[in-house]
């Protein structure tokens, strides 16, 4: 049995919910929640919604109990999470549960972040693009010692986006130092988030560097996805760019094209490169072509 819960910890009507998957197959994810008397309606695309008093039953029903990290980390490595770009649910509860993990108690600088994430001039990079690196992430670290340096510089990376090279970078490596001195980290901490924010402008990490190997790796790994997911990217991309003319934004694209194909490596950890890096360079050929 491959079926897994984690804690009651996403409110919504009045309780907490966990989710209930399958690392094998929906198959077996729905046999089990008709065993169990989970209704249909309960489904939602790669999981069930259950209410935290059913909780100790399934766990003896069956299912294995892990927390929420270690539960997505699952659902992407069996191939059924559903990317966030195609949810239609609201990243807000994911978010700020992520958030929560690493800057407990510091509400209104999540909402601040959240805030700027979601400006309606973004198109790729927006709360999905946030979400889809920090899952990213997930799957090239540690989830029982994630690195907090790394997923705060993942939150600041495009916290400030206007679609300025370097400028953006800059501007968030200067937010994030602001943000999270008046929020009590230490001098050394916020340092090393600002520069890992920095590194996200040319995805050159130095030989050693492997804070900044994981966030620039995690940063780029929309480039190996699916050719429909690929093709969703640069629709999105585009759309950010609305207000440069086809022929400037094909100059300035292909441009972009032949810098990411020229980096060696594209990524720099070894589970980058098994995940990601053939169908990047097959995608990144193809745009260029």
């Amino acid at each position: 049995m491959s079926i897994f819960i984690d804690p009651p910890l996403w409110p919504a009507h009045g309780t907490h919910f966990s989710h209930l998957v399958s690392d094998t197959s929906l198959a077996e994810l729905h046999a089990f929640a008709a065993e169990a008397g989970i209704p249909e309606r309960a489904f939602d695309g790669d999981h069930y919604d259950v209410p935290e008093r059913r909780f100790e039953d399934l766990v003896a029903a069956g299912a294995v109990p892990v927390e929420a990290r270690i539960l997505v980390r699952k659902l992407i490595d069996s191939g059924l999470r559903i990317p966030a770009r195609q949810r239609n649910k609201s990243l807000k509860v994911p978010l700020q549960l992520r958030w929560d993990a690493i800057m407990p108690g510091h509400d209104a600088l999540f909402l601040d972040l959240l805030d700027r994430w979601s400006e309606p001039h973004r198109r790729y990079h927006g709360c999905t693009h946030l979400l889809s690196v920090l899952e990213s992430l997930d799957l090239l670290t540690d989830p029982a010692d994630p690195p907090r340096t790394v997923l705060l510089a993942a939150w600041f990376h495009d916290a400030v986006y206007r679609g300025i090279a370097g400028e953006d970078e800059e501007e968030s490596a200067r937010l994030a130092e602001d943000r999270l001195s008046a929020a009590g980290l230490p001098d050394a901490e916020v340092a090393e988030v600002a520069r890992l924010v920095l590194l996200t402008s040319d995805h050159r990490p130095g030989a050693g560097d492997g804070d900044g190997a994981l966030l620039c790796d995690a940063d780029l790994s929309v480039l190996g996805g699916e050719p429909d997911d690929y093709a969703r990217y640069l629709a999105a991309v585009r759309q950010d760019f609305a207000h440069i003319g086809d022929a400037d934004f094909a100059a300035g694209r292909a441009a972009v094209v032949r810098h990411l194909l020229e980096l060696d490596p594209l990524f720099h950890t070894e589970r980058a490169q098994e995940l990601w890096l053939a169908a990047a360079h097959r995608n990144l050929k193809g745009e260029l072509t």
